[in-house]
């Protein structure tokens, strides 16, 4: 199992339709606002880390209103 913690700023106001588009995205497992230097923490496990790349770079990262990303991936077998 491969899992990220993606950490995301977006636009002032935009957290919650961030947080909701977010939110049914397959291999998604917590998203919530945070405060601090960023505005939105999601933890994602996918099967693969192929799969969880693709998730990150082509469905978190095309979202409209998001500034950045920074992700934090795990190491599979230290847990």
């Amino acid at each position: 199992m491969a899992t990220a913690y993606v950490l995301i700023n977006c636009d002032l106001g935009s957290e919650q339709k961030v947080i909701d588009q977010i939110r049914p995205m397959d291999g998604i497992r917590e998203v919530k606002g945070v405060f601090g230097a960023y505005d939105i923490l999601a933890k994602i496990e996918t099967t693969t880390a192929e799969q969880l790349r693709e998730t990150i770079t082509w469905k978190i990262r095309k979202i409209d209103r998001i500034r950045s990303t920074l992700t934090l991936m795990g190491i599979e077998g230290q847990e």
